[in-house]
């Protein structure tokens, strides 16, 4: 993923931009008209969704949501069922249960026949009525949660809503609000409200599915939000539910003062301290990881599309493409890796001045150490590797450096002063202030202990994080590889079972009079009131 899933500031300002630009670009060269931000799917808000839903924005949803649903699943009185026919079914069902007699009415019927039975329109108000107070719920934890919503949906809502003002000014400002909403709304929250075993919203146990009802009262609540975000109201095929027309106008209204709240935040400058000059004053210049397959396309990319990208012929990347030349070989780019060349060098000089002091660098370099000098570096480097006997093996420092450590202190001088001609002739070091670069770059990873002991401690604390999280789904998949274990070695018991019977019965053993077989399916079960439910499986099986 690009910027390392946005892990630091830095990074995720980066990035930030990356879907800014992307989202700009698209409106302004294939939008015509304004819907058509919502029809054509752009990649970027694809790839934006799901960075935000499936990272940090993941916990967002289960802070969201989760509750809500939570409540939902756990009411088994909660019974949603707003298709007439359905209900008419439901309603033939359990008054033939009831009588013990076969309904002198048609069980197959259109909707607009099951309507005109009272009981039919009792029922479907009292599910309208259910459905209202259970979207209030939800709409109540989305609009009150809005410091949840990751900051990068947020800041992607606002981009949206000024790109498409600035290209449609003559468009109203609530029909942009209904395309912000078709980003937070129906793109980022709908489908975990629609399926929240899908996005890790509530957790299962092995085995456990999602019951049939609590889907469709789901998809029912996420049906009628789904109308409210975009103030679309029931009609046509959905007539049955034009009740609920004026509670869809009311309850977008709310939707629309959460989107314009939504789009209220700061830009990226402000909010991750970042400017143009942040990277020239940066103290710990960035570092990426990239193999060299991916540096020699990237280059090539650039080299062949150079034109696209940076249409100004005086553009900087026209004269450091030509700078660099042809794409390299990666024979060409093996060599020293200069971080951990550099780490070492200042290593060995710190090694040195620590036992031999002098009033510069380059005199020390020059003058021999004394006996107790040499003396004084030895204890030193004996209570060092004794330090590192003890450290764990992922903790040991770098096989170079323990090489290094075994070497006398004139020895050290020798390789310092060919390090830094190296350094110099990489350009790395200025030829007239060389041991003044490497002197003030070892005061200011002094200085900056402390921030990089913090820096370490806050990453320890999110692999923590991962690693308990990778803990609970090793342990969950666990569970479900011996429920399904389990349930494979009931299936193949019964149908040993089932070959033994048969034998029997083909040898001419325990001949019995054969009896009719009568099959029912579980659904048609359920329909008739003899099954009230299926514990773990679907109704349909």
């Amino acid at each position: 993923m690009l910027y390392n899933y946005a892990s630091d500031c830095r990074e995720a300002y980066l990035l930030l931009q990356l879907f800014t630009t992307a989202l700009r670009e698209e409106i302004k060269s294939r939008v015509d008209q304004v819907h058509e931000i919502v029809k054509g799917n752009p990649t970027v808000i694809r790839l934006l969704v799901s960075f935000y839903r499936n990272t940090r924005g993941q916990n967002a949803l289960r802070q969201i949501l989760g509750p809500t649903i939570k409540e939902v699943l756990q009411d088994k009185s909660i019974n949603i069922k707003t298709d007439p026919v359905d209900i008419y079914k439901t309603w033939i069902n359990q008054t033939e249960s009831q009588t013990g007699q076969k309904s002198s009415l048609p069980y197959d019927v259109t909707p607009e026949k099951a309507l005109l039975h009272p009981e039919v329109q009792r029922r479907l108000n009292v599910s309208v009525c259910n459905l209202k107070s259970m979207t209030d719920k939800f709409l109540t934890a989305i609009t009150s949660n809005l410091d949840q919503l990751p900051y990068g949906m947020r800041f992607i809502a606002k981009v949206l809503k000024n790109s498409l003002c600035a290209k449609f000014p003559g468009t109203a400002i609530a029909d942009i609000y209904k395309i912000v909403g078709n980003l937070l709304y129906y793109r980022y929250m709908n489908p975990a409200v629609v399926a929240p075993d899908g996005f890790d919203i509530v957790d299962y146990s092995a085995g456990v599915v999602l019951h049939p009802e609590h889907r469709r009262t789901l998809g029912s609540i996420a049906r009628v939000l789904q109308h409210a975000a975009a103030n679309k109201l029931f009609e046509g095929d959905s007539a049955h539910l034009q009740a609920l027309n004026d509670y869809i106008s009311q309850t977008h209204l709310r939707f629309r003062k959460f989107f314009k709240a939504a789009c209220e935040v700061p830009d990226p400058e402000e909010r991750f301290n970042m400017n143009e000059y942040s990277e020239m004053v940066a103290l710990n210049k960035p570092v990426i990881y990239i193999t060299l397959e991916e540096l020699i396309n990237t280059h090539r990319l650039l080299l062949e599309h150079q034109d696209s990208i940076a249409p100004d012929h005086d553009d900087p990347l026209h004269e450091l493409l030509d700078d660099l030349g042809e794409v390299p070989t990666v024979q060409s780019l093996i060599g020293m890796n200069l971080l951990v060349f550099s780490c070492s060098t200042k290593q060995l000089i710190i090694d040195v001045i620590k036992a031999q002091q002098g009033d510069s660098l380059p005199l020390i370099l020059r003058t021999a150490a004394s006996v107790e000098q040499e003396a004084e570096h030895f204890r030193i480097m004996q209570i060092r590797a004794l330090q590192d006997a003890r450290s764990p093996e992922k903790l040991k420092r770098n096989q170079s450096i323990i090489a290094d450590s075994n070497l006398s202190m004139e020895e050290k001088k020798r390789k310092i002063l060919r390090n830094v001609r190296k350094l110099e002739a990489l350009g790395v070091l200025d030829s007239h202030t060389k041991y003044t670069q490497l002197l003030n770059d070892i005061s200011k990873d002094i200085r900056n202990q402390r921030r990089y002991r913090q820096r370490r401690q806050a990453e320890l604390v999110k692999l923590r994080q991962t690693l308990q999280s990778l803990h609970a789904k090793s342990a969950f998949y666990g569970e479900q590889i011996d429920y399904y274990n389990q349930y494979i070695k009931t299936c193949l018991d019964n149908l040993t079972s089932k070959e033994k019977l048969n034998n029997k019965v083909a040898n001419g053993k325990g001949k019995k009079e054969k009896r009719p077989i009568l099959s029912y399916t579980a659904a048609r079960l359920h329909e008739k009131g003899v099954l009230l439910e299926v514990e773990d499986l679907p109704v349909s099986q």
